[in-house]
């Protein structure tokens, strides 16, 4: 019955989906280290994980390019899964070895599960979005109408029910949204079934990571009322995490996952266009190779996209693999005025910057950086310390 209750005390943090596996936690880590040091030559290989997001990119060009294998630890093809849960699912059960993960989801495994997950790189920075029906005009529009997120712990909810009540409205849960008491209602959806439903007038927009809001202005059935990038300067959205496990493991393992995973980084931000054609061409990505292009290339230019902060270039994804303490603090701060469908209280009582310091190992991005020419290659203050930047207007 022990087994039992563990099962369901996950799927009651996950909502939904299969009962976790309880076995896999260690499943696969001695394989990848001999002597300390990951064994590709044994045909052992990381395996992957991804939601099909541009913010994703990094480990799969890293998978492409053969990066894994060259930093030391080969990996098999990246498995692609349709929803947040079901990939957290396989990776707490052992069943994958690194994942790109919403930064507050693994707020929630590690402080309501106990798992003992660590961030180890930023995977990206932006490429998230507030998409709306043609109608809406402005997020105040957005009364009576009910929009999608693709989890409850993500930075698009987090950021969505701030944006909200800044315009006036209250965001509601398990409700009908009334317009004359200016609430919108708040629905968990794939991404991939977002687009669907805004078409069909089911929900009057969805906040999600490109290429599904590109997708949408491709198809011209919504448009693109704000960039979350523009709201939450170099925001990450999802980060690059593994298990305490293969940490304490195959530290060089995690050590090749980081060095892949900067370099792709930088590759990308010089090759924008050739990574929509590699991410595309080889089916990493299902979306149409023009939603791919111009997710990773928009220009703030565009009198269309009404971007705030032009210096800020929130309206296209960003990539930079150090997690900066600041971010980890301020977001879980934005956590505690969520609301969710689930349980809030491992949020009592939690110290910001000890969050950061239980669930980020920045080690071993610290590493990849410097090989790759320091902070400065990547855009980044030499410091390594930044003040945090969110406008909602």
């Amino acid at each position: 019955m022990a087994l039992n209750r563990q099962a369901l005390t996950r799927r009651a943090v996950l909502r939904g989906g299969i009962a976790l596996g309880v076995a896999g936690g260690v499943a696969g880590v001695a394989d990848l280290a001999v002597g300390g040091r990951p064994a590709a030559s044994t045909g052992s290989r990381l395996r992957i994980g991804y939601l099909p997001i541009t913010d994703a990119a990094p480990l799969l060009v890293g998978h492409a390019q053969g990066r894994f294998a060259a930093a030391g630890v080969a990996s098999a093809r990246p498995v692609l899964f349709r929803s947040w849960e079901s990939l957290a699912q396989a990776f707490l059960a052992g069943e994958l070895d690194v994942v790109h993960l919403l930064m507050p989801f693994a707020v929630q495994l590690r402080y309501a599960l106990g798992a003992q997950v660590r961030v180890v790189a930023w995977n990206h920075t932006n490429g998230s979005a507030l998409t709306v029906a043609p109608s809406v005009r402005g997020v105040e529009d957005l009364a009576g109408r009910s929009v999608a997120i693709p989890f409850w712990w993500s930075i698009h909810n987090v950021l969505l029910q701030r944006m909200l009540r800044s315009a006036g409205l209250r965001p509601v849960i398990r409700q009908s949204p009334s317009a004359a008491e200016g609430t919108t209602a708040l629905v968990v959806m794939s991404p991939a079934d977002m687009l669907p439903a805004l078409h069909t007038g089911t929900i009057g927009g969805y906040l999600v990571a490109d290429p599904f809001n590109a997708a949408a202005e491709l198809r011209k059935v919504g448009r693109i009322a704000r960039f979350v990038g523009d709201v939450w300067q170099d925001h990450a959205c999802c980060a690059v995490v593994v298990r305490q496990d293969l940490i304490d493991a195959a530290p060089h393992a995690v050590q090749a996952v980081t060095d892949a995973v900067a370099g792709a980084q930088s590759w990308i931000s010089a090759n924008r266009p050739q990574t929509a054609g590699l991410l595309a061409a080889d089916r990493y990505l299902p979306q149409p190779l023009p939603a791919v292009t111009r997710a990773l290339t928009r220009a703030g230019t565009d009198p269309v996209l009404q971007v705030r902060h032009p210096s800020w270039h929130g309206e296209r994804i960003g990539f930079s693999p150090y997690p900066f303490p600041s971010y980890t603090a301020a977001l879980v701060e934005a956590m505690r005025d969520t609301v969710v469908d689930g349980d809030r209280r491992f949020l009592d009582g939690l110290d910001p910057v000890g969050v950061h310091a239980a669930l980020v190992d920045d080690r071993f991005a610290l590493r990849s950086i410097a090989a790759l020419g320091g902070p400065a290659a990547f855009g980044l203050p030499g410091s390594l310390l930044r003040t945090e930047e969110v406008q909602l207007t």
